[in-house]
């Protein structure tokens, strides 16, 4: 009988596309899915140390799994598996400690057969075993260098080092080939990608000018027009870029390749210079609004979305209210707002984290009251027009939901239509938008 494994994950979508390297790589040896974690004789835990809530969860979990599965081997891996003070917190109940990067030698850990020798190209190349039948993460890229005060990134998973393009458009290509719709491309800055000039078969239409050609090295936009140009009906999405490096050139590109979305998310994490500079971010409040207008003017119909942080150390009411200005000024589609709190390691785990955890709340629903008005009226714009929306799943109303182009939750009610619904899960379908709410929209299929 084949040993099963269950991998649980928490936190983000870099996390998500890891997950699914360990689930190819396991089942490459042997392993089979379990469909329960009590049941599984190894248990992968994905971990996430962005917010302390994350943390927490695996404070939890990890005593939980191993009280009702005691001869399960669990395997800590993720922004928590280096960490020295959680090691010592759960050195009983972990069998395994995995930095991501260490994937290929997993099998001598498990003794299961020989292992490669550990190389993050290598991890990256790892045959996924994807978890949607259409839609992919697509990791160009691992670790950061931008060092934010108050982010883990950096010394949980290392810094910048990218896949080569021809690895990337092969995977792409794959993908699109067995059907793929939707394909995201991901790293932690995917702006500062680099590569050497791929000989992928598609090679670089005429209309498209490689900025770095003498030093013979691509960008990330050169890498999405070259996965423009592969051919299919598909989606191309990326995440998540820093405003720093949002260049001209990578605004051009999205607003020139009609297969990618028109859909930027950019974090902004706050509206006050100090603030900013505290954090790092090396950009100012008034640059990065100025960057949306650009955005906005190049690329037509774009969605902007974001990420803020509040309270963070010395943040004054003052202070807070340039962050509430600068999002009546943006007027975001949405945002993930988080409330701080220190990360172990980092710089601002230095200072004084001087808001209540109450401040900290009520500022967090300031912005949401702010993102639920701007959101709407951004909605209401779509009533009566149609959309071509990506369909994800049915809810338990019976409606189809999906996403549109430009990131919006979509629900369609059948009504009458004898359609095959569960047919039109995966597909592009057209939808005639006939109602706006806060974070969506609702809609009929066109006939």
């Amino acid at each position: 009988m084949k040993k099963t494994y269950y991998i649980t994950i928490i936190g983000c979508q870099m996390n998500k596309s890891d997950s699914e390297r360990i689930a190819g790589y396991l089942e490459e040896r042997g392993y089979a899915l379990s469909d329960s974690r009590d049941k599984a004789d190894l248990v992968v835990v994905t971990t996430c140390g962005v917010r302390q809530s994350a943390e927490d969860r695996v404070y939890g979990l990890i005593p939980k799994i191993k009280k009702t599965n005691p001869k399960v081997k669990i395997i800590l891996t993720g922004c928590l598996s280096s960490r020295k003070d959680v090691r010592g917190r759960l050195k009983k109940y972990v069998d395994i400690w995995m930095p991501i990067t260490e994937l290929e030698s997993l099998a001598d850990k498990l003794g299961i057969e020989n292992g490669k020798s550990s190389s993050l190209s290598g991890y990256l190349a790892i045959n996924p075993k994807y978890n949607s039948k259409f839609s992919a993460f697509v990791p160009i890229g691992n670790g950061c260098d931008n060092f934010c005060s108050y982010c883990v990134v950096p010394y949980a998973r290392g810094r910048e080092v990218y896949r080569d393009a021809d690895e990337i458009l092969k995977e792409v290509e794959g993908l699109v080939g067995k059907g793929y719709r939707e394909i995201i491309l991901i790293a932690q800055n995917v702006n500062s990608y680099q590569s050497k000039i791929p000989n992928f078969k598609f090679q670089i239409p005429n209309k498209f000018k490689i900025q770095n050609s003498k030093s013979k090295i691509i960008n990330f936009p050169d890498l999405l027009k070259l996965a423009n140009d592969i051919p299919g009906d598909f989606w191309i999405r990326f995440s998540t870029s820093h405003p720093k490096d949002m260049s001209d050139d990578l605004i051009s590109a999205v607003a020139e390749c009609e297969n990618v979305c028109e859909h930027i998310h950019l974090p902004v994490q706050a509206g006050d210079n100090e603030i900013l500079r505290r954090m790092n971010r090396k950009y100012t409040a008034e640059y990065y609004a100025g960057l949306i207008k650009k955005i906005r003017r190049k690329i037509e119909g774009v969605c902007v979305t974001t990420d803020v942080i509040v309270g963070f150390p010395g943040e004054t009411e003052e202070q807070f209210n340039k962050t509430v200005d600068l999002f009546k000024q943006i007027k975001f589609y949405l945002a993930y707002v988080s409330q701080y709190s220190p990360r172990y390691g980092t710089a601002s785990a230095k200072m004084e984290d001087d808001t209540p955890k109450e401040e900290k709340k009520r500022r967090e629903d300031v912005l949401m009251d702010i993102l639920r008005k701007t959101a709407f009226e951004e909605n209401k714009k779509y009533i009566g027009k149609n959309a071509e929306v990506l369909i994800e799943g049915i809810n338990r109303k019976g409606e189809l939901f999906g996403k549109t182009r430009t990131f919006k939750n979509v629900k369609i009610r059948i009504g009458h239509n004898k359609l095959r619904v569960t047919n039109l899960v995966g597909k592009f379908i057209n939808v005639q938008i006939n109602k706006a709410e806060g974070f969506g929209l609702e809609g009929e299929v066109v006939k």
